[in-house]
């Protein structure tokens, strides 16, 4: 028997220590986050985000922004496991704030894993799930400590590439975990992409395709500047998680 989470079902794949905010206007969600506030106990006020397959309707509960957002958006349909990625990581609330109209502005962080098992009984307004939580990544792994060094020259090659007339990183994390979180996060990957990176059994797993990920945008865009046209009309859309 797994732990019963409440879950985002959301278009971005979250990843520990990075920042996710969110505007909140579902009732079921606006009760969700009144839920954790009231919480009184010690534990994280936390609850999951998962990732929606691609091609799927975007966004339960998170305001998109093709609208003027003057009208109260209906709550979705109900989804099921099938709809779902399976790895997923929790988001903790850092910053609440309630407006006029009983719609919430949050802050959240990623803070922990987990795999998605089953979509829970209907208790809740909102989407609840049995989860089991993935291991922590240890820290000093020295096959990541090793990596860490190769991945950030190749995250800094593409950096300079994407945006050339930008500054390229000031300040980096050390600790390798973290970089690749960040990394995964930042990097313009598609979802499929991002979700393996998240699954990855450990930090050494994710280092290593995030230098193949790195080494392989990093030569079509070099490529793409050799070619006597805008960079702009010939990069990828960029994905609006």
């Amino acid at each position: 028997m797994g732990a019963i989470l409440p879950v985002f079902p959301l278009g971005t794949v979250l990843f520990p220590g990075l920042v996710l905010p969110l505007h909140i206007f579902e009732e079921r969600y606006r009760t969700l986050v009144r839920d954790l506030v009231a919480t009184t106990d010690d534990d994280p006020h936390e609850f999951g985000v998962v990732t929606m397959r691609q091609g799927l309707e975007v966004p339960i509960g998170f305001e998109s922004d093709s609208g003027d957002g003057d009208d109260e958006p209906p709550d979705g349909p109900p989804v099921d496991a099938a709809q779902l990625y399976d790895v997923g990581c929790t988001a903790e609330l850092r910053q609440v704030t309630e407006l006029p109209d009983g719609r919430f502005d949050i802050v959240t962080v990623g803070r922990r894993r987990f795999r998605l098992l089953s979509i829970a009984a209907d208790t809740q307004p909102y989407l609840t799930a049995e989860v089991e939580w993935l291991p922590d990544e240890e820290p000093g792994d020295q096959i990541a400590g090793l990596l860490a060094p190769r991945v950030l020259a190749a995250f800094r090659t593409y950096l300079d590439l994407l945006r050339p007339d930008s500054e390229v990183l000031d300040q980096v994390p050390e600790d390798p975990t973290v970089l690749s979180h960040l990394i995964a996060a930042t990097a313009q990957l598609t979802t499929d992409e991002r979700q393996d990176l998240l699954a990855a059994p450990d930090t050494a797993t994710r280092l290593r395709a995030e230098l193949r990920l790195l080494n392989r945008e990093a030569g079509l865009l070099a490529r793409v500047r050799a070619v006597p046209v805008p960079l702009s009309d010939l990069a990828r859309p960029v994905s609006p998680n």
